[in-house]
């Protein structure tokens, strides 16, 4: 899978766009270095939709706060990937990951919202934040970013190395 090519469903990379004016926009978040990871289980995958809240998994549902009003709810992680550039090449530089849990039967989500516009932000400002994952779930995320591309994971920190083993 070439990385370079949003169309196949891969990280989205920098624009290498440098020059920002003052007039309309100013002050927008710009997510084109961020994509986002779903795992179920022992399985993760790039689902650009979750952006928006709009994934595969997040269609459809009316989402709570209380974890009790979802008690069928099956645990999903979603997983906010930054990517950059340094001397050497891209690399994965920021990674968070928010937990919700979906009954897709009865169509009711329990995530904090909040939760997970922070961690999108902490994602965009290179930090890692993964000790929540278990190890089946740092496994899938792991193999997806090799899978992806080894050498932008190789290039990657030792922080988020570490945060995977």
């Amino acid at each position: 899978m070439d990385i370079f090519d949003n169309k196949k469903g891969g990280f989205t990379i920098m624009s290498g766009k440098t020059d920002v004016h003052g007039g309309f926009g100013q002050g927008v978040l710009d997510l084109n270095a961020v994509s986002s990871v779903i795992i179920d289980g022992d399985e993760a995958y790039i689902d650009m939709g979750a952006l928006h809240a709009k994934s595969s998994v997040e269609k459809g549902i009316k989402w709570t706060i209380n974890k009790d009003e979802v008690p069928n709810g099956k645990p999903y992680w979603l997983v906010w990937v930054t990517v950059d550039r340094n001397e050497a090449g891209p690399y994965y530089a920021g990674a968070t990951a928010c937990y919700m849990e979906v009954d897709r039967e009865a169509r009711r989500g329990y995530k904090i919202l909040a939760d997970h516009v922070n961690r999108m932000d902490y994602s965009m400002k290179r930090r890692i934040m993964l000790s929540d994952l278990g190890e089946k779930e740092k496994a899938a995320l792991k193999k997806l970013l090799t899978d992806n591309n080894a050498a932008m994971f190789d290039n990657s920190t030792e922080e988020l190395k570490q945060a995977l083993s």
